[in-house]
Order: C-alpha cells, then sequence, then structure tokens
C-alpha cells in the first residue's frame, strides 16, 4: 500500500512520521524549508519527553513519487485547487484522495440522497477544480482532530489528539476505508470508520466557523470569547443559524450549542487556527469556514444574518492585511 501525504506541514507531517514509523510506504510532499531540512536531517516528531527522528520520502515535485493508492490531502482548504493540476502524477485508476480539509468539504453532497444530491460548492472549489480533478468517487472523507505545529523546519510539535475520523460519502464500510483504517491504527493514531461523517464535520465546523472569525476580529483566545458574555452570544448565535442549515440536511448534533460552547471555553488559552494564521501573515481559511456555511444558507433558503455580519468584517480584516483575497 502506497500512501502519499500532501501538504506535510504540522498535521500532514504527523501522519507521516508515525506511518513512516510503523513501516508503511510513505511519502511526503512539501516546499521550502520544511522540505529541506526533512531531505537533510529526516522528520522529527516531539511528543512531550520524546523524540522520534525517521528518513522520509519527500519531494515538492510529485511526479518523482508515483501513482500511489492513497493521497492524504492535509493542506488548508483554499490551497487545494491551485495544486490539482500539479498532484495527477500521484493519481491512478485506484487512487483514493483523503480529504484531511478543515470546513465544508468540496464533495460534501456527492451521495448525499435529496434535493442537493452533487450540488458543487463554489466556495470552496472555485471552477469545480477538485470535483473535475479529482472526481468525487475518489474520495474518502477525513475529520482531523489532533493539535501539532512546526515548531522549525523538520521538527513538529505534537500537542494533542491522535483521532483521525474517515468516512465514504455513502456512509458505507468500503474496503479503501478499512485498509487505510487499519494502517493508521497499526501506526498508533485512532481512525474509525463512520457511517455518518458528515456529523462530525458539522461538529468541528460549529466551532471553527464561529470562533475562528471571532478570535481574528478579537484578537482574543478561546477561553476568553467563549466565556465574555458579548462574544459568546455573537458565537452562540452563529452556531444556531448554522445547527438549522445542517439539520435542515439532515445532520444530527450529539450535543447543544452551550455545551459545545464550553467545551471551547475549555481548551483555555488557544489562539484559533486563523488567528495563528493573521499572526504569522499567512493567508486565512475564510471561505472553507465561514463563506462556505453562507452560501449553505443561501441555497437551503435559511437566513444567516449573524454569519454574514461577521463574515464581512473578518473579509475586510483578511483584505487589509492582504491574507485574503
Amino acid at each position: 500500500m502506497k500512501i502519499c501525504v500532501f501538504g506535510a506541514g504540522a498535521i500532514g507531517g504527523l501522519m507521516g512520521v508515525k506511518l513512516a514509523s510503523a513501516g508503511a510506504d510513505v511519502s511526503l510532499v512539501a516546499r521550502g524549508p520544511h522540505l529541506a531540512a526533512m531531505k537533510e536531517k529526516g522528520l522529527t516528531l516531539i511528543e512531550a519527553d520524546t523524540r522520534t527522528t525517521v528518513e522520509v520520502l519527500a519531494s515538492d515535485d510529485p511526479a518523482e513519487l508515483g501513482i500511489q493508492d492513497y493521497v492524504i490531502v492535509t493542506l488548508k482548504a483554499h490551497s487545494v485547487p491551485p495544486v490539482v493540476d500539479r498532484m495527477q502524477p500521484l493519481i491512478g485508476d485506484h487512487t483514493t484522495i483523503v480529504s484531511g480539509v478543515n470546513g465544508v468539504p468540496w464533495w460534501y453532497f456527492h451521495k448525499l440522497p435529496g434535493p442537493y444530491e452533487d450540488k458543487r460548492l463554489a466556495s470552496v472549489d472555485p471552477g469545480d477544480a477538485q470535483w473535475n480533478g479529482f472526481g468525487p468517487d475518489r474520495v474518502l472523507g477525513c475529520v482531523v482532530y489532533p493539535a501539532a505545529e512546526v515548531v522549525e523546519p523538520g521538527v513538529i510539535n505534537h500537542i494533542e489528539g491522535n483521532r483521525f475520523s474517515l468516512g465514504e460519502p455513502d456512509g458505507s464500510k468500503s474496503d479503501r476505508a478499512l485498509k487505510l483504517s487499519q494502517a493508521l491504527s497499526d501506526a498508533g493514531l485512532r481512525a474509525p470508520v463512520r457511517p455518518r461523517i458528515r456529523d462530525e464535520i458539522w461538529l468541528k465546523l460549529w466551532g471553527n466557523l464561529s470562533f475562528n472569525p471571532i478570535s481574528v476580529l478579537t484578537v482574543t483566545t478561546l477561553d476568553v470569547l467563549c466565556t465574555d458574555p458579548g462574544t459568546r452570544a455573537v458565537a452562540r448565535r452563529m452556531m444556531v443559524e448554522a445547527q438549522e442549515i445542517a439539520e435542515s440536511l439532515g445532520v444530527k448534533f450529539p450535543i447543544d450549542v452551550d455545551r459545545r460552547i464550553d467545551g471551547g471555553a475549555a481548551v483555555g488559552t488557544h489562539r484559533t487556527s486563523m488567528l495563528q494564521d493573521l499572526d504569522a501573515g499567512r493567508p486565512m481559511e475564510v471561505d472553507a469556514l465561514v463563506t462556505s456555511v453562507q452560501e449553505l444558507g443561501r441555497m437551503t433558503g435559511i437566513p444567516t444574518p449573524t454569519i454574514d455580519t461577521v463574515l464581512a468584517l473578518v473579509q475586510l480584516r483578511g483584505r487589509s492585511a492582504g491574507l485574503y483575497d
């Protein structure tokens, strides 16, 4: 089984070290100083007081790696459409694309029975680049839960979590899903195959949709924005609007809004990924996390006044910083 991790930053690098340590045939696509360090010194994973360094096959040219059984995409959502053409040398007749990307995925309506089946989402897949370039039948959903960061080129700090939930768009427990689940499990990662992967997508998105843009607008950590009465109320309204959309599409939430916000507060003094991107001068995932939900609101005819307001503000904040087009 050949596995390529495309976008071997923090999360992709974590997977790469774990898979390589377990003896998997894994390769990584990365770039810049991080790639140079991996080629020179290997890839190092820090977990508590333990450092693990492995030699990895890494390149910035997919053509050097050849056709894969699985391509695990761990890029930021907005970074994927521009590289679909570059990824083609990795893709053969039986290649599975594992979509480990935050937000509403481009394949969301594939094999989802109902009036929106096979609907395309312009906010996350402009020009249908992924739909046409990968093909939705190749896709296997993945919800990423671990937290990790690249602390220096070639070195990743694993902060917490080890679960990568997998799920077919049609809810089946396919051979390809079970085989990848086993490979990840053999590498010490939890990889359950879920029959309702969209429920998990929304549970994670619920927080990202609200906490991320509010943190950028207020420059506050999760514990503050989830407990301050004003920002908590804004987050709650955004989440209620999103819940109505999701439930209209058949999603079931296992917890209520206030418990989800309390869970965010319990994380503590954490700077959201969007705020980290703002601090580092990196493009922000506005469209996958927020614009996509607005698009779904328009599609389903459900008003999103709070989401619309916060989205307009964070889009302007991003454009002002040169981090959102």
